[in-house]
């Protein structure tokens, strides 16, 4: 219960620091995320709210990495595992999906009534935060950004979720 009260508190700050992100400028660029032993990047002009992932309602016939559908504010939204998604194009995940996962919806100016199954939320990250970038492999998705080295050597992929949000891949969820 102290897990889900702390995890509701930091969720609650994270929100009232991605509005403050959003209204005085964007030094804070990234809404970092833990997914499948990974971290990631998601820009927060395309990143949306932050819920914890309750009351999933799973979808018949689906692929994998599509959970089901969540009932968010009265609008239903699908749920990607992300982890599960990237594994599907070939980098496996690394560990198991958290105890109390969150989701992160996508902006509402990208029309797509999906959110994101994440298992850790990391904070808000600003270019300063990084000793190095270079650009995504050239292997991978077309969704990949920049790759980021910060301070403690830990490894960043950005993932551009308007562009995650239009593959035909992510549109597909029958199995």
């Amino acid at each position: 219960m102290a897990n889900r009260e702390a995890l509701r508190e930091l969720q609650a700050r994270l929100a009232s620091r991605l509005q403050a992100a959003r209204t005085e400028g964007m030094s804070v660029a990234w809404l970092a995320v833990r997914a499948g032993g990974r971290n990631y990047l998601f820009p927060l002009g395309q990143s949306g709210e932050i819920f914890p992932l309750a009351n999933l309602q799973s979808v018949p016939y689906a692929r994998a990495w599509f959970r089901g559908v969540l009932n968010i504010r009265g609008g239903l939204f699908g749920v990607v595992d992300l982890a599960a998604y990237v594994a599907e194009d070939g980098i496996a995940r690394n560990e198991p999906a958290s105890t109390e996962p969150s989701v992160v919806t996508l902006n509402a100016a990208l029309d797509v009534n999906c959110a994101l199954q994440v298992d850790g939320l990391l904070g808000l990250r600003g270019a300063d935060a990084f000793s190095s970038s270079s650009a995504a492999e050239a292997s991978a998705p077309a969704y990949f950004g920049n790759r980021f080295v910060d301070a403690a050597g830990e490894h960043w992929q950005e993932v551009n979720l308007r562009t995650l949000s239009q593959t035909s891949q992510f549109l597909s969820i029958s199995a």
